[in-house]
C-alpha cells in the first residue's frame, strides 16, 4: 500500500495522538516519519502562560520550521517510498487564526506570503478527532508542564476551528477517524484496518470509527 503515496499527513488538535499515529503508520509502511518539532519552540512554554503576549513569536517559530521540513520532503529519502507527517502545512494559517489578534494575523499573512510557493501536497490526509472531554484527559495524562495551564475554552476553540476548516477541505482525499474509544496506532488489528481504508480512498471525505476490542 506504501507504494501508492508518497506524502501522507496527520491531523487533528492538539493531544488527538496525531504523533503516535504518524510513527506507528511510519513503522507499518517503512516510511520517513517527519515530526513536528513543538518543543523545540522556546516561545510555546510562554505562549500556554501568556498567550497574547507571545502568541505572534510562537506561531512564526513555527512557519519558519513547518516550512523547513516541507523543503526537506520534496527531497526524498532515496530509502523510502513514503513520507509521513504529523502535521499538515495548512495547519499553521489554523492556529494563527484563533491565536492571533487581528492586526499580528495580518502581518503574519503578510510575512507568510514572503515563503516561495511550491509545497509538497500530501496524497491523503487522516483527520483524528476526539471530544474536547478527551483531549484535555489526553493531555493532562501526557503530563507536559508546559501544557500544565491550558485552559478547555482554549481546546474547545481549537477543536471548532479543526472542525470548521475540515468541513469542507478538499485540497487532498480526507479521511476522519473518530478517537475517542480506540487509540489506533496501539492497536494492531484497527492499525491494520485504517491502512487498507487508506489504499481504498481515493477522494472526497471519508470516516472511519475504530471498533473498540475488550482486552482479553
Amino acid at each position: 500500500m506504501s507504494g501508492e503515496f508518497t506524502y501522507i499527513a496527520c491531523e487533528g488538535p492538539i493531544g488527538v495522538g496525531k504523533t503516535t499515529l504518524a510513527r506507528a503508520l511510519g513503522a507499518a509502511l517503512n516510511a520517513r516519519v517527519t515530526l513536528e518539532e513543538s518543543e523545540a519552540n522556546p516561545f510555546l512554554r510562554h505562549f500556554y502562560q501568556n498567550p497574547k503576549r507571545y502568541a505572534f513569536q510562537t506561531q512564526l517559530f513555527f512557519l519558519a520550521s513547518r516550512y523547513k521540513q516541507q523543503l526537506e520532503i520534496v527531497q526524498r529519502d532515496l530509502f523510502h517510498q513514503t513520507t509521513v507527517t504529523d502535521y499538515l502545512f495548512d495547519k499553521d494559517n489554523v492556529f494563527a487564526t484563533v491565536t492571533l489578534s487581528d492586526d499580528e494575523l495580518r502581518l503574519y499573512h503578510h510575512i507568510a506570503a514572503l515563503f516561495p510557493a511550491g509545497l509538497p501536497k500530501p496524497d491523503i490526509v487522516i483527520l483524528l478527532q476526539a471530544s474536547v472531554e478527551s483531549l484535555m484527559a489526553r493531555i493532562r495524562k501526557r503530563g507536559y508542564d508546559f501544557e500544565a495551564p491550558m485552559e478547555v475554552d482554549y481546546l474547545r476553540t481549537v477543536v471548532e476551528t479543526y472542525n470548521r476548516y475540515f468541513f469542507d477541505y478538499t485540497a487532498a482525499p480526507l479521511l476522519v477517524v473518530n478517537t475517542d474509544e480506540v487509540n489506533v496506532a496501539a492497536d494492531p488489528v484497527e492499525l491494520a484496518n485504517l491502512i487498507e481504508q487508506l489504499g481504498r480512498h481515493k477522494h472526497g471525505t471519508q470516516y472511519y470509527v475504530p471498533v473498540a476490542r475488550k482486552s482479553p
